[in-house]
């Protein structure tokens, strides 16, 4: 892999998640926002030449997806009433905040699974790594789903609680 598709798969991974919420929130369903989300991914590739790396990747990557979605309406696709201009501008405003606190979050959850005791995070790996269900769980560590449940509830008191102690951490430390 060159270092070009290096870098717009790196780019495109951390923004993945808000543009394909910000194509929801434009087309209103998920088969219709994989297809955009698959064009936009693409146009992302094509024009990435065209991307000035002195400027934020997300804020790009959303103009990109607007005309997607935009595409779309106009090939026939069924979408919602379209949101104006304006409104269509506050979104992208709306996701280029809210990325930013995510990523620390997202950063502060590693940091917290790490420090979770080895039974917790292996109930977690299974549980949202692997997409099992708590009796499969239990099955494959022996132990009871009740057991399973309880410590899955536990453990995301934990992680919420560590999180948000990482946050406020951070805001007064950056307060000073």
């Amino acid at each position: 892999m060159d270092n070009r598709t290096q870098q717009v798969f790196s780019l495109w991974t951390a923004a993945q998640p808000a543009v394909s919420a910000f194509v929801h929130a434009l087309v209103g369903s998920a088969a219709l926002r994989d297809e955009v989300l698959q064009d936009t991914a693409v146009s992302v590739l094509e024009s990435f030449g065209s991307y000035d790396p002195a400027r934020p990747f997300l804020p790009w990557a959303l103009t990109i997806a607007r005309r997607a979605a935009a595409d779309a309406r106009r090939r026939g696709a069924r979408l919602p009433t379209p949101l104006s201009d304006a409104a269509q501008a506050s979104l992208v405003a709306a996701f280029e905040d809210s990325r930013s606190s995510d990523r620390a979050r997202l950063d502060h959850l590693t940091d917290c699974i790490q420090a979770l005791p080895a039974q917790q995070r292996e109930v977690c790996e299974l549980r949202y790594r692997s997409d099992l269900q708590p009796a499969r769980i239990a099955e494959l560590m022996g132990l009871k789903p009740n057991t399973v449940a309880k410590s899955l509830q536990r453990m995301r008191e934990l992680l919420r609680d560590c999180i948000q102690s990482r946050v406020r951490a951070a805001e007064a430390g950056g307060a000073r």
